[in-house]
């Protein structure tokens, strides 16, 4: 499925008024499907669908492994015809036992609002602990990493409206690239291919292409990413969480500086 689509529309330049196609970001809702229980809806660019369902599992802490999942699949009898795409169905392992109905109320309502920060630290501490990761990355090769991501961004050069986020290795290259219009789905596009791929996360850096939101950091600290760098600013909360989880926080990672918020003894 296409991650763009096109509009008419008008261009203003110069005091110079033209009509002509312009690309935009594919944004369509999924619905996620545990068991039969809908579970949570995310909006998020078509695409690479059971990889953000598995990196969602994962960093929901829902299963521990993807060997927990029977499959992930699309739905095929839906009501609608435009909601085929948009609907996804998960089985999971026998042995597999979620509070569906919890994570029905707590996913379906939250969406990252209205979260309190010491009882969601607490919470993520409580289900995973620190993340306890000996990764040393260099400051050069963290510096390669943002010319690297932008070079890959293929939906972004089409439509300028779509985040991004790579799993690099310690040296510098390019393991995974995932395009969202969210960034925190992107983040879970690049855990459930990693996962899927047997990648570890113990051995990687993710880097997004904008700022770092607490939600990033939650999700890398759930899977055992160490490192988080972002192109922008971290938020407050994210260094919170990094500071409590173990992991390193890095902003403003642009040419040849950045700034290390949280874990600076991993960064050489």
């Amino acid at each position: 499925m296409s991650a763009s689509t096109r509009a008419r529309i008008v261009r203003i330049e110069a005091s110079i008024r033209t009509e002509r196609d312009d690309a935009l970001t594919l944004e369509e809702p999924l619905e996620i499907r545990i068991q039969g229980v809908p579970i949570a809806v995310v909006m998020r660019t078509p695409g690479d669908d059971e990889d953000l369902v598995m990196g969602f599992l994962l960093t929901e802490r829902i299963v521990a492994a993807p060997s927990d999942v029977v499959s992930i699949r699309h739905c095929t009898t839906v009501t609608e015809p435009e909601a085929e795409e948009n609907v996804v169905l998960v089985v999971l392992d026998p042995k597999v036992d979620p509070p569906l109905e919890k994570l029905r109320r707590n996913l379906y309502a939250s969406s990252s609002c209205g979260v309190c920060g010491k009882q969601t630290i607490e919470a993520a501490l409580a289900h995973g602990g620190r993340v306890d990761a000996p990764l040393s990355v260099s400051a050069d090769a963290l510096t390669a990493m943002p010319p690297r991501l932008r070079a890959a961004q293929a939906t972004f050069d089409a439509t300028g409206g779509i985040h991004a986020a790579g799993l690099f290795d310690a040296n510098g290259e390019l393991a995974l690239l995932r395009e969202d219009v969210g960034r925190h789905n992107a983040v879970d596009k690049i855990v459930g291919a990693a996962a899927k791929a047997g990648l570890s996360p113990k051995e990687h850096v993710l880097l997004v292409s904008g700022r770092v939101g607490f939600e990033i950091v939650q999700k890398a600290a759930a899977w055992g990413l160490p490192v988080v760098a972002g192109i922008s600013a971290p938020s407050s909360l994210a260094v919170r969480f990094g500071q409590a989880l173990g992991v390193t926080v890095i902003g403003f990672l642009r040419g040849e500086s950045m700034n290390v918020y949280a874990g600076a003894e991993r960064i050489r």
